[in-house]
């Protein structure tokens, strides 16, 4: 069994797609999967996703709640006062796509900070996990971070991409670490190969982050170059070149670690 805990279902190109997409998730093994909210109403698109295909794929689609770093600027009051009702949704696992983005600055850091902060906040009165965003922050985020460290939810450093003082600072906080198909790019995925060895194995979730991140090692990848969870196989099959254990170990792991860290088999109940 493999857990997708990144999949962001609501995005356009899979919007004549869903069925199949999943369909063709749980023929490759995939037999969960949480689809990431990454504004309000991404939120309640994903929510929806569940809802609508609860029955078809029953026990397999959870759900994110959050605000990404990028629509910072557009977070207010209201926005945490809507969060904090999505979250009381029973595909809802995680509060996120939260988190500090430095590289694209598509939102003011400052404002940023003060949306992460009200993430923390919801996903402690809640008591959910937190799904988290960095890029180019890991710093300030690292500051934040333990400034609540006598009371912070579990969280996981989604897409994790950084240096290797960066990945032993998030695990040094008991932090979660994703992995992706980055670490199947031969360009830019060098450095993560040679880190993934590090991530405790009881620390470690796989993900696609679909549609994006398609894996560089597909042999024939689909024209469209869209990415999708039935491509999972490809990230921890690359994840276990560059490891001691087994693709079969590494699938049994990161899916109970899945479980647990996301509470999935209370969810939806």
């Amino acid at each position: 069994m493999l857990i997708d805990i990144g999949v962001n279902l609501s995005n356009s190109r899979f919007q004549k797609s869903i069925e199949d997409v999943l369909l063709r998730a749980k023929s490759a093994g995939v037999e969960k999967m949480i689809l990431t909210g990454t504004s309000i109403s991404d939120s309640e698109s994903v929510i929806s996703i569940c809802k609508q295909y609860k029955d078809q794929f029953p026990d397999s689609l959870y759900a994110t709640a959050g605000v990404h770093p990028h629509d910072a600027d557009k977070f207010n009051a209201d926005s945490a006062n809507k969060l904090d009702q999505l979250c009381k949704e029973k595909p809802v696992v995680a509060v996120g796509e939260t988190g500090l983005d430095f590289n694209r600055q598509f939102s003011d850091p400052t404002k940023q900070e003060r949306a992460f902060e009200s993430h923390i906040e919801i996903a402690l009165k809640h008591d959910l996990p937190l799904f988290l965003h960095e890029r180019d922050a890991a710093k300030r985020q690292l500051d934040i971070i333990r400034s609540h460290v006598n009371q912070l939810p579990k969280s996981v450093i989604h897409c994790f991409t950084g240096d290797k003082k960066t990945l032993f600072s998030y695990l040094d906080l008991d932090l979660y670490i994703g992995i992706t198909g980055w670490i199947c790019d031969e360009r830019r995925g060098l450095d993560l190969q040679n880190l993934v060895k590090n991530i405790p194995l009881d620390r470690l979730m796989i993900e696609t982050d679909a549609p994006y991140l398609i894996p560089r090692t597909m042999p024939n990848p689909p024209k469209n170059k869209c990415n999708e969870p039935s491509f999972l196989k490809y990230v921890i099959d690359e994840i276990a070149h560059h490891r001691e254990e087994s693709s079969e170990v590494l699938e049994v792991a990161t899916s109970s670690t899945a479980i647990e860290f996301f509470n999935l088999n209370n969810a939806n109940q």
